[in-house]
């Protein structure tokens, strides 16, 4: 599913090329993407408005909106979701497509411009006043769109979180140090493939209790999730994590050339290297 850099992709291309375009109509009648609301809520929530700014933090992304007309008040917060691959697709006055979100490459992320695209994956659309759109492509149905969404119980993202701060939620546990990563109260953004490249490039046991890690250690996984994290926005998502390839039966760690070893931990498919991540 898309994870942090996904999401920041989904986010800069809104920021590039949805802004300050003024609304003049909106698709919200999937009504299980757009529950609670019921069809026409959001529609006349967001008409006549522009979206003003684009912001994330771990996975959740949202978008500020103005007043209508000369109001200088502004509009509802548009919470959207990208669930497990969910693309934003806008294209301009003049057809351009831009687009950003779950990777284009894997099962779910193709078809969004396709001639044999399905209408009803456009989950969500708005259409500006100059004729173009910004639109959820989401073929499994599982994103959100909601106004006003509460963010209250987000960690901090994991691009910024402070190494102190980091020590100190992931310490609160003795849950497997992977389990306490994917915790979104924790800090947010990290899943299941970039937990696995950070605990990599930090060399410890996805397994190790979090209350266990020295402060070496800890410093270690800060500087990895900083790093592994930054890597995966620049580079296009996090398949493009150097372990994500290794991830299979017979496969053996780049560094060492031992065999991986596969567990479930925090209730996901898990891979590390057993003679470096202790």
């Amino acid at each position: 599913m898309p994870e942090l850099p996904e999401v920041e992709s989904a986010r800069a291309t809104i920021q590039a090329a949805a802004l300050d375009r003024r609304i003049a109509d909106v698709d919200d009648s999937d009504t299980y993407e757009c529950r609670p609301h019921p069809p026409g809520e959001i529609r006349d929530a967001l008409v006549g408005r522009s979206i003003t700014a684009a912001h994330r933090q771990g996975k959740s992304m949202w978008c500020d909106t103005s007043g209508v007309g000369r109001s200088r008040t502004p509009g509802p917060t548009l919470g959207l979701h990208l669930g497990m691959s969910g693309r934003i697709l806008v294209t301009d006055a003049d057809g351009a497509l831009y687009e950003g979100g779950d990777w284009q490459g894997g099962r779910y992320g193709q078809g969004g411009e396709q001639p044999d695209r399905k209408p009803v994956w456009d989950r969500f659309t708005i259409t500006f006043a100059d004729g173009g759109t910004l639109r959820l492509f989401d073929k499994r149905r599982l994103g959100r769109v909601r106004l006003d969404p509460d963010l209250s119980k987000l960690g901090p993202d994991a691009e910024e979180v402070s190494a102190d701060d980091l020590a100190t939620r992931l310490g609160r546990s003795k849950a497997p140090v992977k389990a306490r990563l994917l915790d979104q109260s924790v800090v947010a953004g990290v899943g299941n493939l970039l937990a696995d490249q950070t605990l990599w490039e930090a060399e410890i046991s996805p397994q190790r209790p979090a209350d266990d890690l020295s402060p070496a250690e800890l410093d270690r996984l800060h500087d990895a999730l900083h790093h592994a994290t930054k890597d995966a926005i620049a580079n296009g998502g996090v398949h493009t994590g150097e372990i994500i390839a290794f991830r299979a039966a017979g496969a053996r760690c780049p560094r060492c050339g031992t065999e991986m070893t596969r567990a479930t931990v925090g209730g996901r498919t898990t891979w590390w290297c057993p003679k470096e991540q202790t």
